[in-house]
This record gives C-alpha cells, structure tokens and sequence, in this order.
C-alpha cells in the first residue's frame, strides 16, 4: 500500500465522483481510474460500487476510510518531523558536565536553547568529568560537554566559558580562614579531602601536582564522589579541600570559608566542546544559544 493509492482512494471516497477526485488531484480521471483498480487489486477487494450515476463506498471502502486517512495524516507528520530536524527546529542534544562550577553557564545555555527552539531536547547529565567527558564527545555518547584541559585534545573543539581561580576551602573556625590568600607550602601539615580519582578530576590532578612541586604528599582522610559532599566534609571539620572559585560560588554554608590559593598556574578554563566536523543541526542551533547567552571568557 503506498502513499498516492492512498491518497487517491482518499479523493474518490470523499468526493464520490471520479471526474471531480481527479480535479482535486491534478490528474486526468482515466489515470485515476486505474489506479483504484489497480489498488482494489492489489487488496483482493472492491472499495467501490460504481454504477453510470454514482459512485459509493463499498463495505471494505468504508472500513478503509479510517486508517487510510490516520495513515496520510502519520506521513504528513512524519515529513514536516524530517524538515524540521533538518532545520534544526527539534531534536536531542546530549550534555555532559561535572557538579557545580558548572551549573550557572549549563542553565543559561539550556534555558536560551528553549527559548530559541523549544522543540530541542538538551539531556543534561552530571558528574561527568573532563577525561570522561572528551572519551563520551569521541564515541559519541555525548554531543557537547563542559570540561577543562591544559592541552587541547585532537578531535575536539571548544570556547572557552568559564575562566576559574583555585581557592582552599576551609572551616570558618580554620586558623587560615581569615587569610587573604594562603601558599601550598601552608597546607603541608592538613588533612585533604579530595574527589576520588576514577573520574579524572581536574583539581585533583592539579591539587596532587602542586602538592608534589612544594615537596609534600597531600594526607588524604576522605574521597567524596561530588563537590556537594566534598564541602559537607569540610564544613564537618573533617580537613580542607583546594577547589575553584566557581564552586564555592555555589556553596552557600556560613561554615565554609574560601580563601584563594597562591600558586603559579596555567589559566584553569572550563571549554564548551564538542567534536570537530559539522554540527548535526540542533547542536548547531543549541551552541548558538549558547553563544548568544554565554560570552567567552578571557583571563583578566
């Protein structure tokens, strides 16, 4: 059963004359004459009872007008789905990023991308970390992503959105808590709290590296699995953790303090990225949202 049967069925049962079905169609009736015949053929049944005054539905023309008509109408919403993924009207864009200095740039993002296409989907999963992350935009699994890098891995691309200071969380009771700013020397005699290993996490590959270059090895008393319960762990007295001044922006105990870290260190840059290569058309459309509503930043 294809498209223009149905279509011609449709014009003939709803017009029961063959000369004015043929008129709404655009063709000349003998065309369409064969054409029903053939169709009834084709379904080993008659649609139609003809005779040299009228046309009218047949039993089986009758059961047909139903589904011949959700049929037509299922194929005409499925062309307008296919122009508008390819306009980038509608579709899923997968997101991946890690806990919280990453939330304020992916809300603006997801929410400029609603109210540019509503009909785009952003999927937006946490805890997903840069080495993660960049493995997921390789395979696939992911289309876009917040992460940091210090070198540009191939295949991948970003702006930079987010420019980040490393600071020391402390208790407010710390005896570095009233600090302008503090040393990784300073810190040799604490306990650390830090994000477990497995998911590649920045900061502590930077903490570790900073701690070795001062001559020390970082005590670690705790992992936590997300920033959240890094800094619950801190407020708890239980050590200090060295994070960024974008968590600690959204970490609002009064018993944490955040005090920045002197240490010489590359720009720590949070990149939106995504592989390289043409853009399917919603991610297009999903990054220039977020062009429009996330400026690139630059270190100050």
């Amino acid at each position: 059963m294809e498209l223009q049967q149905v279509r011609a069925f449709l014009a003939v049962a709803e017009e029961l004359h063959f000369g004015r079905a043929a008129e709404r169609l655009g063709i000349a009736q003998p065309p369409l004459s064969r054409a029903i015949r053939q169709f009834e053929h084709e379904l080993g049944t008659e649609l139609f009872h003809r005779t040299t005054r009228q046309v009218a539905l047949a039993p089986a023309g009758t059961a047909l007008l139903g589904p011949a008509r959700a049929l037509l109408a299922a194929a005409e919403t499925a062309e307008q789905s296919v122009q508008m993924a390819s306009a980038g009207d509608i579709g899923r864009v997968r997101l991946g990023l890690g806990t919280l200095s990453s939330h304020r740039v992916a809300s603006r993002m997801v929410a400029a991308t609603h109210r540019r296409k509503p009909g785009i989907t952003v999927e937006m999963e946490s805890n997903v970390y840069s080495e993660e992350a960049i493995a997921r935009l390789h395979d696939g699994s992911l289309d876009l992503a917040l992460v940091r890098w210090q070198t540009q891995p191939p295949g991948v691309i970003g702006r930079p959105v987010i420019i980040e200071r490393p600071m020391v969380a402390v208790h407010a009771d710390h005896r570095l808590a009233g600090r302008s700013s503090v040393t990784v020397d300073e810190l040799r005699d604490e306990a650390f709290i830090l994000l477990p290993a497995d998911p590649g996490s920045t900061m502590r590959d930077l903490t570790l590296q900073w701690c070795y270059a001062a001559g020390f090895t970082p005590r670690v008393v705790q992992e936590a699995p997300d920033t959240q319960l890094v800094g619950a762990l801190v407020s708890a007295e239980m050590g200090i953790t060295i994070t960024y001044d974008s968590v600690m922006a959204n970490i609002h105990d009064p018993h944490l303090v955040a005090v920045p870290l002197a240490v010489e260190h590359d720009p720590i840059t949070v990149y939106l990225a995504h592989r390289e290569g043409e853009l399917e058309p919603a991610l297009r459309e999903v990054v220039a949202a977020a062009e429009a509503a996330v400026p690139t930043a630059t270190r100050s």
